[in-house]
């Protein structure tokens, strides 16, 4: 069964690093491979695998090499959701503001 949840999908360490990784430039999926000495090649190629298939790395070929890029338009979903808790903090901090002026601009 193939994962559906993109949280899923970036909870994984190495995912995550394989991303960042792709942040900074496109790499051939054997440069991906090297930056991981204590995880096999095939292991490396699933964790790709995962995420090419939720929209994460777009892979094209430019001769015999397969050249691996970051796609983080599906990170969006994980923005969208972090950023209401940022809200949510950020309005309760507020809260907490007006409550302690009141309190002691009373007592000055």
């Amino acid at each position: 069964m193939r994962e559906k949840d993109i949280f899923r999908v970036i909870a994984d360490p190495t995912r995550r690093e394989i991303i960042s990784l792709l942040t900074q430039e496109a790499m051939p999926m054997n440069a991906i491979a090297e930056r991981f000495p204590d995880i096999s090649r095939p292991a490396v190629s699933k964790h790709v695998k995962v995420l090419t298939d939720h929209g994460l790395i777009m892979i094209h070929k430019d001769g015999r090499e397969r050249f691996c890029h970051a796609q983080l338009g599906p990170l969006k979903e994980i923005s969208e959701w972090v950023n209401q808790y940022e809200q949510f903090w950020n309005e309760k901090l507020d809260h907490l503001g007006d409550f302690l002026k009141q309190k002691y601009s009373k007592k000055g």
